[in-house]
């Protein structure tokens, strides 16, 4: 069948059009533990829009490659499953390759260390509530994820009544992850995965309460520090064998805060506590630190307990609000805002360029710019609370530099519009706009993108 000279170019026209409008995404997964690649694989790419979506799926080549391609260009999360344990990296708009790292499973590792057991207490409408965090780090070597049927196991009170569980890993957020009863009474386990580096876990829960009551931890690992945090309105008081050191934290001066060190599995430490009164959240940009880093490098834990009133989930706050994986509007916002700086800059142009049409004989006339909407509210994801001694000391706060000059009007109107267009990009994400509603206002930004184009090619 002939083509008409003018379908055919059409139907190039299309086919050139699709082929542009898709993107591809290469990267590597290699083994860490063995330093080889992580052959056969799966790898999954996850569509982070209205929830998490898989949009593909593929297997590392033998050289651990992989690749992708989409027509979707907001953030995606890429997945790899490697033993039966998921490793995650996330891929803001724009990224075109990514690396990937998995570990070797063992059941048992010796380099499992628990680097803080903290436990807020308070009492508030004749019940007891206590949020209790670990920091767990992973320092095997070579690195290895430890997972088993009753991974990290802890035991609650009598009587208690888990309210929320959670866990985060290095440079994650808090995700949902159920404290699973065991054979014995009391005791519980997060069938979690430790990776290398540090896993933190919370569980909150409720216990009964007449006026007083004693806990008994009973921990079954050895630890840095075992931190026990009530308000001062309540009283301490340490059982026979427990020894325990008072403290001072500025960030909490409403709390009475007693410490342990070293302690290990076994170890007395049971305490009385009596009274009533609630944990105020931690000050905000309060933050303790121990003797490592963040993230994957291992390091002890750091901690700043107070959250916003979003994360209260507890007394004083926690590990902040679980959600299902990475949210790449809170942790790559950076990225989204790069991604659409072309589309605001001709915004930009454009809506100046109307305003000024729009007033006749006015050319000396000045354009009132909106007011810049205010920055959404992000809940910071904190990490255990270490004693006060571990506090690392404040950072001098750099002189400010000299008054910059006035920004221009486009510059000004440049912040305004990608304060507007990352709000739409939030309550999108969130579930906050109607989808009508969202896909018109993506409609005129689209429209004034190809305005701005036209005009900014035109004037170069």
């Amino acid at each position: 069948m002939k083509l008409s000279p003018k379908f055919a170019a059409l139907l190039l026209t299309l086919t050139i059009g699709a082929c542009a409008a898709a993107e591809t995404l290469t990267g590597t997964v290699k083994n860490g533990t063995t330093g080889k690649a992580a052959a056969g694989d799966d790898v999954i790419l996850i569509k982070l829009g209205n929830g998490m979506e898989e949009a593909a799926r593929t297997k590392a080549d033998s050289k651990g490659n992989f690749s992708f391609t989409y027509d979707d260009p907001g953030p995606h999360l890429i997945r790899a499953v490697h033993q039966g344990v998921t490793y995650h990296r996330m891929a803001p708009p724009g990224t075109t390759s990514v690396e990937m790292e998995v570990n070797d499973v063992a059941k048992k590792l010796d380099g499992i260390s628990v680097t803080a057991d903290v436990m807020r207490c308070q009492v508030e409408n004749g019940q007891l509530e206590v949020t209790r965090l670990f920091a767990v780090d992973n320092k095997s070597t070579p690195p290895r994820t430890q997972m088993n049927d009753h991974n990290f196991e802890f035991y609650l009170p009598e009587g208690a009544k888990v309210v929320q569980s959670m866990a985060r890993t290095a440079n994650g957020q808090p995700i949902n992850s159920a404290a699973v009863p065991q054979g014995e009474k009391n005791r519980y386990a997060f069938i979690f995965p430790l990776r290398p580096g540090e896993t933190q876990f919370q569980v909150q829960y409720t216990a009964p309460y007449s006026g007083s009551v004693t806990i008994d931890p009973k921990p079954l690992y050895a630890a840095q520090h075992f931190v026990v945090m009530i308000p001062k309105s309540m009283q301490f008081a340490p059982g026979s064998d427990a020894h325990f050191e008072s403290m001072n934290d500025p960030q909490q001066p409403d709390a009475t805060i007693q410490v342990a060190t070293l302690t290990q599995p076994g170890q007395p430490l049971s305490f009385k506590i009596s009274g009533t009164g609630v944990l105020a959240p931690e000050a905000s940009g309060a933050s303790t630190a121990g003797s490592g880093g963040s993230g994957g490098s291992g390091g002890s834990g750091s901690s700043s307990m107070g959250q916003g009133p979003e994360a209260r989930n507890g007394p004083g706050g926690g590990l902040g609000p679980p959600i299902d994986a990475p949210d790449p509007l809170q942790k790559y916002r950076l990225w989204i805002i790069l991604a659409f700086v072309v589309a605001l800059a001709g915004g930009a142009y454009y809506v100046t360029t109307r305003q000024r049409a729009a007033v006749a004989g006015g050319a000396g006339a000045d354009f009132e710019l909106p007011e810049t909407p205010p920055q959404p509210i992000i809940p910071r994801v904190t990490r255990p609370a270490t004693p006060p001694a571990a506090r690392v000391a404040p950072v001098a706060t750099p002189a400010p530099a000299a008054p910059a000059a006035p920004a221009p009007r486009s510059s000004l109107l440049l912040e305004a519009l990608k304060e507007e267009l990352f709000e739409l990009e939030v309550e999108h994400k969130q579930g906050k706009i109607a989808q009508q509603e969202y896909e018109k206002a993506r409609a005129a930004l689209d429209g004034t993108l190809a305005h701005a184009l036209k005009r900014e090619a035109q004037k170069n």
